[in-house]
């Protein structure tokens, strides 16, 4: 379960401060709703100061109800004779002890809290706001959510640890649940950025299920339920998982190359998700010279630090150009004129339908992309290789062998001979979405 993030202040004082200009036109006086809410019954000094929350000062709500209620002449009343929440305020510093015996086996340095209301005390707030109305009034909930904060955080300082509030992305999170009397905790994924280098070929970027059994086993994939020994992704979790404590991980690259095709270069951007990390300041160092001896040297991590939601947007939502490098295995003999006219024609606007090899998994559409560069030599009559720069999201092999013309031009087309890619390497990945720093031409 997910748990929603509670409210970022901006948005409530937004609210506050409309509500205070609505003030303005009623001509609300405070003292008189005051007067008139610590007439109506038994109220605590939190849900009375809560009422002035916008009211200038810096006190806290219970230090503002307890100087209104002094200043008007009325006794204390029992925190839990209180008619609008019942005494929920005392239960906080119970909640925030259990939220740190929850948490206590976790490394975080931002947490929050959120609140699941009673049924009653959404009633009385309800009954609270039409009968009471303040344009300075906080909810309940906020009060809440802010209260136990301020007491896990005292949790943290006897504990000799420390820890702050975040409400866009905390390390961990609390739900309290009211009715039940609960405390939840939701630990939050780590989220690693890196680049990984393929030095070998046979290995996948994920693991590669069979899709004639669906993981079960049968003779196209050997019995093993994958369609490639290893993955990248199975070579690096296990020892993001060592280091984390994590219960599960994942990886997801800013594309991906076929399994046969080796990553090169500077590798290829990805994030590395762990699912309920025990730790998360971890040695870096030692993660990417372990998956590189466990994998024998077929896979290198590079760059490796924790993701900050701009590496997060880079890598998810970026349309990367990159370079490859191909050999060509030619079906007849070609001129050194013939070639080089054919690289030429390659540079410029691609029209390629989805390949066939893959229309079963991706929608059958033809895209308008783009060859920035192409340059190459004739290694003899039927073998070539072949440098491309490409804008992303085009198929290579494709492009190479026209997948039965559907992609125009290729270099079949262009050759009037059969060509096909013998071997494959992604060289770079542009950093810069769709920037390419190479002319056109070849």
């Amino acid at each position: 379960m997910r748990f929603q993030a509670a409210p970022r202040p901006g948005l409530l004082e937004y609210s506050f401060a409309k509500n205070a200009r609505k003030a303005e036109n009623f001509r609300v006086d405070p003292i008189s709703l005051a007067q008139k809410l610590l007439s109506a019954g038994p109220i605590c000094d939190h849900c009375l100061g809560r009422r002035f929350a916008l009211l200038p000062g810096k006190l806290e709500n219970f230090e503002r109800g307890n100087l209104l209620r002094t200043a008007l002449g009325f006794s204390a009343v029992p925190a839990e004779s209180c008619w609008v929440c019942g005494g929920v305020f005392l239960r906080v510093p119970f909640w925030a002890e259990k939220a740190w015996e929850l948490a206590r086996d976790y490394e975080f340095k931002t947490f929050l809290f959120g609140v699941h209301l009673s049924p009653r005390l959404e009633a009385a707030e309800e009954f609270l706001g039409e009968e009471f109305p303040s344009p300075w009034a906080e909810p309940i909930r906020r009060h809440l959510n802010r209260s136990l904060g301020q007491a896990f955080e005292r949790c943290l300082q006897r504990e000799g640890r420390a820890a702050s509030v975040d409400y866009a992305r905390p390390d961990i999170q609390f739900l309290v649940d009211i009715e039940k009397d609960a405390v939840l905790l939701q630990v939050n994924p780590a989220i690693f950025y890196g680049r990984y280098r393929k030095l070998v070929r046979g290995i996948a970027q994920t693991s590669w299920t069979c899709p004639h059994c669906r993981g079960k086993g049968c003779e196209v994939c050997g019995g093993t339920g994958k369609l490639s020994t290893t993955s990248v992704e199975e070579l690096v979790v296990p020892v993001f998982l060592e280091a984390t404590g994590g219960t599960g991980g994942s990886l997801h690259g800013a594309g991906r190359e076929d399994a046969d095709a080796r990553m090169l270069g500077r590798g290829r951007p990805f994030l590395l998700t762990v699912e309920n990390p025990r730790r998360r300041r971890i040695d870096l160092a030692w993660v990417a010279a372990e998956v590189q001896r466990r994998s024998e040297g077929a896979v290198e991590l590079l760059d490796l630090q924790p993701a900050t939601p701009e590496l997060e947007e880079k890598v998810k939502r970026g349309k990367f150009a990159k370079r490859y490098r191909a050999r060509v295995i030619l079906a007849a003999p070609v001129s050194q004129e013939t070639w080089e006219r054919a690289l030429l024609g390659l540079v410029g606007e691609i029209a390629q339908r989805t390949p066939a090899r893959v229309r079963h998994r991706r929608a059958d559409l033809v895209r308008k992309k783009r060859v920035f560069s192409a340059q190459g030599r004739l290694l003899s009559q039927t073998e070539a290789e072949l440098e491309l720069t490409c804008e992303a999201g085009l198929y290579v092999k494709e492009l190479i062998s026209g997948d039965q013309d559907g992609t125009k031009p290729s270099l079949t087309e262009l050759l009037g001979v059969e060509a096909k890619v013998a071997e494959l390497d992604v060289l770079d990945i542009l950093d810069e979405p769709g920037v390419v720093d190479q002319k056109e031409g070849g």
